[in-house]
């Protein structure tokens, strides 16, 4: 055996065994082996920012504590790790890092340069995954930016334009000015704000006027028709009619509509092209024009007359100051509306009318929904977030992006004709920004001059091909791996990465692409909001590891919360897990010294009362902490095992055989034996957890003896056969132990100390137990002289009432609790 040092050393040992672990590849997926089963985890590939905080890690945590109970349980794990590199997250960075947009600098020095600081950020992130303990193949790595991922990427998009799925098309799409790019639904984030409604008169050209209420008069130029309900009786002889819109003069028809909301405003609807998405809706259902009067930098264009030239908030500012001076300004008032910002950058978003690629995504969302069916969603909820967003999408999944560093689309354009010409898969990868197509002439025309597409692909085209790649798609797919076993990740992108890669899934192989998605919670500050850098409640998971060590911070994940609920982050509730892994520590410790002259191979005779309780009690713990990681309830795992390693085993069990351990004879060798199997078993389970102290211990005291190469592969322990009458029968002595120990404590005894004289009175169903555990019950107390009688004491045993005790602290005097 090594040494097991007095003070547990997170800083010390977490490394050492960090390395080993690598070093010897122990959590290697090995392709080759066909008797074990598989389980592959579609792991989520986090976008390069630099560090991790304690929301990232809670998911890796939940990850990784999945993986090791499948490897235990006999699994041939995959568990790959990969990185998100594209999209407008790395590119904003790069951005605000360098101080300059990404038009500022030569196309080819930014990308060079956003790939560089993609590996730069990359790196303490992944020192930060391994420092966590997370038992990942290394060997799997992968990053998006590659040119072997663009290559599988881009075979997607090819594989769904033959299909008919992916198309190219002009349609009004989501735009933002900041980022300059189109954006999917998905991208969108809608925050409540406090805004102001104005009202204001549009002349009819009949007579008279009609007043209109908006919480964007800049786009009065874009008005293209005023709206009012079919059934409200204020504006029934007006629809047909027209009305000239103010400062711009031109007539715009009076129409009927019933999705015009009569409570709000004034009941009349400005419909400009395009205000929000009602308005597409609108523009098309009336067959109305367009008039699009914003620019891809949120600047107003030609057509705003007046206004031109003005961003979105100085427009608005001076078509009020206009409405004014023409008398056709009303009043303002205040409203909260709901404003669609960029995901990224937080700009209010535009719709703008572009020629973009698209996916089919509105024709396949049944068979999505059908497919999704299929999954086994943890907690079951997560599924109706998915279904009420499919259900919720009104417009077919934009993939082109007006960006530099993402997955070039592979399509080029005829000079002559404007024929499309999609790569061939041999072709692959390839940039059209600087590579000709790999042929003479336009199949169509003959033309010998193309134009390549400058669009790159939305980042979420990459990651929605994960479980597939894993799997060795398209070289070589392991129908073993996929689908994926699990899909883990944040209820966050449920309507992002869990919906596009069923998309891709359905639309590639026709199944989904993971068997359980597996969906945790959010991580919220110590204030209760959501963690962000901007609420100054953000904690960094490298903070807390150095404060307090990889095992602590996985422990409290496991405790903070049910799976799938938020947590909120609790110094408190770390500095918990801490005492608890100070606690096993010490337990160790004292198996460790007690265990000097122990033969694990030696015979034990019989068993006393309590070694078979605690025995029993192992089993019955087995079964619980099982069942709870069966049905991914990493809480209920995790407080059974802290539970029953602090008070069963620490608490009760071994202060019950500490006078014993040391004894030449059975009693001690069966006590020895009992701590040394109760111990090996806790730390296998516990491994799950916190695998850094339970692989010191266990190659400190167990590997020599045991042979397994490291607890946290060792076999996930089998329950065993159990007598429930010794649990039954144990629970009495260690309740009354347990009662009398309080007792002594409230009289102001210490525990170490010496009382003359106890005297437990019990009936006959209880009182043979406990006569035949006289000397773990007087021992553990240090009682001189231990009676039992018939009758009623002082004080009664909480769980057993009708047993009851009196103490005497000097011989012949008793003194009441």
């Amino acid at each position: 055996m090594g040494q097991l040092p007095s003070r547990y050393d997170f800083k010390a040992i977490e490394i050492i065994w960090q390395k080993w672990w690598e070093e010897k590849k122990l959590y290697a997926f090995n392709r080759h082996d066909r008797e074990k089963p598989t389980f592959s985890i579609d792991t989520p590939p986090p976008y390069p920012s630099g560090e991790l905080h304690v929301g990232n890690a809670l998911n890796f945590a939940y990850i990784d504590f999945v993986a090791r109970y499948k490897r235990m349980r006999g699994y041939n794990v995959l568990f790959p790790m990969g990185w998100d590199c594209h999209g407008l997250p790395t590119e904003v960075r790069v951005e605000r890092t360098l101080g300059k947009t990404k038009k500022e600098i030569p196309q080819d020095q930014f990308l060079k340069l956003t790939r560089e600081f993609t590996l730069k950020w990359i790196e303490p992130m992944r020192s930060a995954l391994k420092s966590m303990g997370c038992s990942i193949d290394w060997d799997t790595e992968y990053m998006t930016m590659s040119p072997d991922y663009w290559r599988r990427t881009q075979l997607s998009f090819v594989l769904m334009y033959r299909k008919g799925l992916v198309y190219l098309d002009e349609h009004p799409v989501i735009w933002c000015p900041r980022c300059e790019t189109a954006i999917a639904e998905a991208e969108v984030e809608h925050v409540d704000s406090k805004k102001e409604l104005y009202y204001f008169n549009f002349p009819l050209v009949d007579g008279g006027y009609l007043t209109v209420a908006s919480t964007r008069p800049e786009l009065l130029a874009a008005c293209v028709a005023l709206a009012v309900h079919p059934n409200d009786e204020r504006y029934a002889g007006l629809v047909g009619r027209k009305a000239l819109v103010p400062i711009y003069g031109y007539e715009v028809p009076i129409i009927a509509d019933e999705d015009v909301d009569r409570e709000f405003g004034t009941g009349v609807v400005m419909i400009c092209t395009y205000g929000d998405k009602v308005d597409v809706k609108w523009q098309k259902r009336h067959g109305l024009p367009t008039r699009v009067i914003v620019d891809e930098r949120g600047r107003m264009k030609d057509a705003a007359g007046p206004l031109k030239g003005l961003s979105v908030t100085e427009a608005r500012i001076k078509i009020v100051e206009l409405l004014k001076e023409s008398c056709l300004y009303v009043k303002t008032d205040d409203v909260v509306s709901s404003i669609g910002t960029c995901w990224r950058c937080h700009t209010p978003v535009e719709i703008l009318p572009k020629k973009q690629w698209f996916v089919k995504t509105g024709e396949l969302a049944e068979k999505v929904l059908e497919v999704a069916r299929e999954v086994q969603w943890i907690p079951s909820h997560a599924y109706k977030r998915l279904e009420d967003w499919v259900k919720s999408l009104d417009w077919d999944w934009v993939i082109s992006r007006q960006r530099v560093f993402a997955t070039p689309i592979p399509v080029w354009y005829c000079k002559v004709c404007n024929e499309v010409i999609v790569a061939e898969p041999e072709w692959l990868p390839i940039d059209p920004r600087f590579d000709p197509p790999k042929l003479e002439s336009c199949p169509r025309c003959g033309g010998k001059d193309f134009v390549g597409e400058t669009d790159v692909m939305d980042t979420w085209m990459d990651s929605s091909i994960t479980a597939a790649v894993h799997a060795g798609w398209p070289d070589n797919l392991d129908e073993r791996l996929f689908p994926a076993d699990l899909q883990p990740n944040g209820y966050d992108i449920i309507r992002t990465w869990d919906y596009y890669l069923l998309v891709r899934g359905v639309a590639l192989f026709g199944k989904p692409q993971f068997k359980i998605a597996l969906i945790n919670g959010m991580v919220r500050g110590t204030d209760g909001r959501m963690m962000h850098k901007s609420y100054g409640n953000y904690v960094s998971l490298s903070e807390v590891i150095g404060k307090y060590g990889a095992d602590a911070f996985r422990l409290w994940a496991a405790l903070a919360a049910a799976t799938g609920s938020d947590v909120r982050f609790s110094w408190e509730g770390v500095d918990f897990a801490k005492r608890f892994l100070t606690k096993l520590w010490n337990a160790a410790r004292f198996v460790y010294i007690s265990l000097e002259e122990f033969d694990s191979e030696g015979e034990v005779n019989e068993y006393k009362l309590l070694d078979r309780w605690i025995k029993g009690k192992l089993e019955e713990l087995t079964l619980q902490v099982t069942d709870c990681l069966e049905g991914f309830d990493f809480m209920g795992a995790a407080s059974r095992l802290v539970d029953f390693t602090w008070h069963v085993f620490c608490d009760h069990y071994i202060e019950a055989v500490k006078y014993r351990v040391g004894d030449k004879g059975n009693n001690g060798k069966a006590a020895r034996r009992t701590i040394y199997e109760v111990l090996l078993r806790l730390l296998q389970m516990l491994s799950i957890f916190v695998p850094y102290v339970t692989e010191e211990i266990y190659q400190t005291i167990y590997s020599s003896r045991v042979g397994w190469q490291s607890i946290t592969t060792s076999p996930w322990p089998k329950p065993c056969h159990y007598n429930r009458e010794y649990v039954e029968a144990g629970e009495i002595v260690i309740r009354t132990i347990a009662a009398i120990r309080r007792a002594k404590s409230s009289l102001g005894i210490p525990l170490s100390a010496e009382i003359p004289l106890v005297k437990i009175y019990a009936p006959d169903q209880y009182l043979e137990t406990l006569k035949m555990c006289r000397d773990d019950i007087s021992k553990t107390l240090r009682i001189q002289e231990l009676h039992f009688e018939q009758g009623r004491g002082d004080v009664a045993v909480e769980e057993y009432p009708e047993i009851t005790f009196t103490i005497y602290t000097t011989q012949g005097k008793k003194d009441t609790v």
